[in-house]
């Protein structure tokens, strides 16, 4: 062999190596890529190319369902007016993925008589400002002014005040009002004289006829709310016939879920109060303690209400509105977390948890 043919050969021979260790390596990448399809393959069980299945909904975390309601939260449950202004608790409520807040009128403060249209204006322009709605208008002062107190004086200044809230849901540019129509005892005041079933109802039946012509007029609707802690109204049969006396669009329910707990179930309520809720608080409630004052209400899913069977309750009768978590004690460090907490809950009772 000359010189020439040893460098031809040396050349072929290396060329011949160079595409034997190519084909190795072709081969190792071709067998790693086909185990790694047919792992994706046994994990996701599907072929190539194809998306894996969607995530199937877990009832352990969120109900499976979605309800097209709307979240709301009364005032109640932030620390106002003592470490946050209705500003900051609009704002507050809003980070928090709320829908809408319930605003309450009082004696002082920002909703009161003391305020007027200018105010409450003033009032619903920050409102849309920060883009939260306003779900509603309640109040604690039917308890100390009773509809139906034995003591006239007191059923004149509640009948005036109750006048005083619809107009200023009107200038809120609020449709909802809750009233509370009267009471028979009660339990958590030591000044109210027990009043007769038979009086109270017709003292109360007086007293929303004469509130039912201005809340026409109005346009507000005035929605009787179930408390079964004072005496009257205690079934939902008792509530229509309340309700349907009226004969008007604007005298409909504000059913609570709390308020019927303590020997009822909400679930039961719903159905048959159907088309006539206009608005509802959701109040949680265990039926496991011995205290029956406001002390008894806990906050969302930390009680024994069937909230499942209360969403498809809600959800068959066609209610869309507002659900409104309504709880009396802001916590005392950390406020925040309450609202929050509350934000979360609902969102897993709403189907719309992640």
């Amino acid at each position: 062999m000359n010189s020439q043919q040893l460098s031809i050969s040396q050349q072929t021979g290396s060329s011949a190596d160079t595409e034997s260790v190519s084909g190795t390596l072709v081969s190792r990448r071709a067998a790693l890529t086909s185990t790694l399809a047919a792992a994706g393959v046994a994990a996701f069980g599907t072929s190539p190319g194809r998306a894996a299945p969607a995530a199937q909904p877990d009832a352990r975390r969120a109900s499976p369902k979605r309800y097209e309601m709307k979240k709301s939260i009364n005032l109640w449950a932030f620390p106002y007016p003592d470490k946050m202004n209705l500003e900051e608790c609009l704002k507050l409520a809003k980070r928090a993925g709320f829908d809408g807040i319930e605003l309450n009128y009082d004696l002082d403060n920002d909703l009161s008589p003391k305020a007027g249209i200018k105010e409450f204006q003033a009032i619903r322009k920050m409102a849309d400002q920060i883009g939260i709605a306003l779900s509603g208008l309640c109040s604690f002062l039917f308890w100390p002014y009773p509809l139906t107190s034995n003591d006239p004086e007191k059923r004149t200044r509640g009948l005036e005040l109750a006048g005083k809230m619809a107009q200023a849901a009107h200038d809120l540019g609020v449709k909802n009002l809750l009233v509370v129509p009267g009471a028979v005892h009660i339990p958590w005041r030591t000044d109210h004289e027990p009043v007769p079933n038979d009086v109270c109802d017709q003292r109360a039946r007086e007293a929303v006829g004469k509130l039912v012509p201005q809340a026409e007029k109005l346009g507000v609707s005035l929605n009787i709310e179930n408390i079964f802690f004072n005496g009257y109204l205690m079934t939902p049969m008792e509530m229509n016939a309340f309700v349907d006396s009226f004969h008007s669009e604007r005298v409909r329910v504000h059913f609570d879920t709390g308020n019927v707990a303590l020997f009822q179930h909400a679930e039961h309520w719903i159905p048959i109060l159907g088309k006539r809720i206009q608005n509802i608080h959701f109040k949680e409630f265990s039926k496991k303690g011995t205290d029956h004052s406001l002390e008894a209400f806990r906050p969302l899913l930390d009680g024994t209400t069937n909230w499942p069977a209360v969403m498809e309750a809600l959800d068959q009768i066609g209610y869309r509105g507002y659900v409104t978590f309504e709880y009396f004690h802001p916590y005392a460090h950390y406020p925040e977390a309450l609202v929050y907490q509350t934000s979360d809950s609902l969102d897993r009772m709403l189907g719309r948890a992640g």
